[in-house]
């Protein structure tokens, strides 16, 4: 089954206790394809600027993301974003943002991509999220990311979005801050009732928790002894997750429960190293192996 992703194509500045990268590639776009690369053959909708070169776009050509789907606009220069971390992993502070060619993304699909299956939507403006949705003939199975400033800044417009999506990711402030409920379960239930047949809330080192109508599944974060640098985990846990479902071409409890270990193991190889470069030499084996160490150290009898 064939996956559309569509987010932010970036260079990163990132600056953690562990040391510092200039003008890394990174984005929502560039993480979850990079890793859905390893189930399926992602198609990536962005938009970069002239500074993002063959040899950027080779990064992701390597991996066998098709890149028909992302634009680039003449003079133009690509969304930039610098960030440090302090101690704790789970903290940063943004130093500089620049959204360059990103402030008017309006994302076009080839028609390639219109037969697609499996969409992922990045943490972009919900009215796009929507322009996207509208573009397909028949909609496929869609998981959406979103975060607190369009959950404040356009809710009426996030709302359209869930209405019309199957699945759902968000961390625990994001949860809380949506459904209005301090309690995770009533607020994944509050989140269900919008629409979404599957909530997914990350919780960071803790794990991530899935919520559906019928079940809930809760999956350990796979436990490291150095972070060297968090930046799009939380991207590929999301790619992952739905480059899995597109690979398992079916959705149900067992599946489900699959692709949040498989998101897991997967945002844990991008901590440790700067970038995507964990995931440029990462293969299914290594993901299967960590699948495995995971599953057994979580296992136990029932009573």
């Amino acid at each position: 089954m064939s996956l559309v992703i569509v987010g932010s194509v970036a260079f990163d500045t990132i600056v953690t206790p562990r040391g510092r990268v200039e003008r890394a590639i990174g984005g929502s776009a560039v993480y979850s394809s990079m890793i859905a690369s390893r189930f399926c053959r992602p198609m990536l909708v962005g938009v970069v600027g002239e500074d993002f070169t063959a040899e950027h776009r080779g990064i992701l050509e390597e991996r066998g993301v098709d890149l028909e789907g992302l634009a680039t606009v003449p003079g133009g220069k690509t969304f930039f974003w610098e960030g440090r971390y302090g101690a704790d992993p789970n903290e940063r502070d943004t130093i500089v943002t620049e959204l360059n060619v990103f402030e008017d993304f309006s994302p076009k699909l080839p028609g390639s991509y219109l037969s697609a299956e499996y969409l992922f939507l990045g943490n972009i403006d919900p009215e796009l999220q929507l322009s996207v949705l509208e573009q397909f003939p028949e909609k496929p199975v869609t998981g959406i990311d979103t975060m607190n400033f369009w959950i404040e800044g356009k809710p009426e417009e996030l709302r359209r979005v869930l209405e019309k999506v199957d699945i759902v990711f968000i961390n625990d402030g994001e949860a809380r801050q949506l459904s209005g409920e301090k309690n995770l379960l009533r607020a994944a239930d509050k989140v269900l009732s919008m629409g979404p047949e599957v909530v997914v809330i990350k919780k960071g080192e803790n794990g991530a928790h899935l919520f559906t109508r019928d079940f809930q599944f809760i999956s350990s974060a796979f436990a490291l002894d150095d972070v060297l640098d968090p930046t799009g985990a939380g991207d590929t846990f999301a790619g992952g997750f739905m480059g899995y479902l597109a690979s398992a071409g079916d959705i149900n409890s067992g599946t489900l429960k699959k692709a949040m270990v498989y998101g897991t193991v997967s945002a844990s190889f991008t901590c440790e190293k700067f970038s995507v470069e964990r995931l440029r030499a990462l293969d299914i084996e290594e993901i299967k192996r960590r699948y495995n160490r995971l599953s057994d150290m979580t296992r136990f009898d029932r009573e």
